[in-house]
């Protein structure tokens, strides 16, 4: 008789989430609802300098809209986020609307902490945000949340919209670091098809790959349940038919939303209490202490952390290959193909990162949250090194 193992899910304070609805009606309507009299906007330069976008929403908005704040910078630097968190203050804002990709998603959910917690200088970040002990062990310092709630209208899919987690960069050890508290988690999604017609080809195919690398890992996970599996193995279903497409027509709105569904059930276990394995942890120090973007991060790791995985145990890779429609006989060899077929880069080399960033790199991933929680163990940098060789 087979045991059964004791798991659990964790869920967030998102309360909504819109599918298909333009930004600018689902954002009047949840601000009416909440009563909130000062929204604060939080976009990226692109959507604000380039497009009509964030004027039809502050046009939506009425005399709702309080002021609106761009100028986040890829991976979120402290100051940055600070700023914008100053800007929100002198407003007097009592909604934050972040709108745009995953480092204005994650800006968006941090300034409200800051603002509690009277943060006015980047050191101020330093008690607040999430570390690992020398066991390993993660430990979050933050008792204490926001009062100010966040709405998120991503325009990429690296889905951390949906996780009370955040990412800011400190500056001076150019380290990635986490931020979380239950009410850090938006009390609303919007995702507008539509609104991402603006973001470039490269980001969308390469954070919908992100959100493949969420799926991927949780169906690798020896920590993950029958629950989380069955929705990562459709998230990556859909993902894969989406992006698909999306790469064939980029105007396909259809397939567009196919890509944020699976994007949002990709990071449900995530949130719900499924660690990610090396190769987010290995990302989060690519993207914040080296600069690769978030989607380039997964897109040349995931398949060697899959190959360097099946040497230890395959057993959980064949639903993963299946899923990715079995092209090759192996989940890393069709996973490969998948992300070569989009155009994204698949090496180190490509995305900028040379052999002498390998030792820091490896050293830093073992401080990572998820930097221990890889399906074959990771017990030391040696051990990330040996992946970052095969992904020279």
């Amino acid at each position: 008789m087979t045991s059964v193992i004791p798991t659990q899910m964790t869920f967030t304070t998102t309360e909504r989430v819109t599918m298909g609805q333009p930004a600018r009606d689902a954002l009047r309507a949840q601000a009416e609802a909440m009563g909130a009299r000062k929204v604060f906007l939080l976009t990226s330069d692109s959507l604000r300098r380039n497009t009509d976008e964030i004027a039809q929403i502050e046009i939506a908005l009425g005399d709702r809209h309080a002021a609106t704040h761009s100028g986040i910078a890829s991976h979120a630097p402290r100051a940055d986020v600070l700023a914008a968190a100053e800007a929100a203050r002198a407003a007097g804002a009592d909604l934050i609307v972040g709108i745009g990709g995953g480092s204005v998603i994650d800006a968006g959910k941090i300034v409200p902490l800051l603002l509690k917690h009277d943060v006015r200088t980047v050191e101020d970040f330093e008690p607040l945000r999430t570390f690992v002990d020398g066991d390993g062990t993660v430990i979050n310092p933050i008792k204490i949340g926001p009062d100010i709630r966040t709405i998120c209208v991503p325009t990429t899919l690296s889905g951390g919209e949906f996780n009370a987690l955040s990412g800011s960069t400190d500056e001076v050890t150019a380290h990635k670091q986490g931020y979380e508290h239950r009410n850090m988690a938006p009390v609303m999604v919007v995702l507008d098809p539509a609104i991402t017609l603006h973001t470039p080809e490269w980001l969308w195919l390469s954070t919908g790959v992100r959100s493949v690398d969420h799926a991927v890992e949780t169906l690798a996970s020896d920590k993950s349940n029958d629950f989380a599996n069955g929705l990562a193995d459709n998230a990556l279903r859909l993902l894969v038919e989406g992006l698909t497409r999306a790469k064939a027509d980029p105007t396909d709105l259809e397939a567009r939303l196919k890509c944020q569904i699976g994007a949002w059930q990709s990071m449900i276990s995530i949130i719900g209490g499924v660690p990610m394995g090396a190769s987010h942890a290995i990302g989060h120090i690519l993207g914040g202490t080296c600069g690769v973007p978030h989607g380039h991060c997964s897109c040349v790791m995931s398949p060697y952390v899959l190959d360097w995985n099946a040497e230890y145990d395959d057993s959980r890779q064949h639903r993963i290959n299946a899923c990715l429609g079995a092209t090759h006989p192996t989940a890393a060899a069709s996973l490969d193909a998948l992300i070569r077929s989009l155009g994204m880069p698949r090496t180190l080399g490509e995305v900028g990162v040379t052999a002498d960033r390998f030792q820091q790199v490896a050293e830093y991933t073992m401080l990572d949250i998820w930097g221990r929680t890889n399906p074959r163990p990771v017990t030391s940098p040696s051990d990330i090194m040996e992946i970052l060789r095969r992904a020279a």
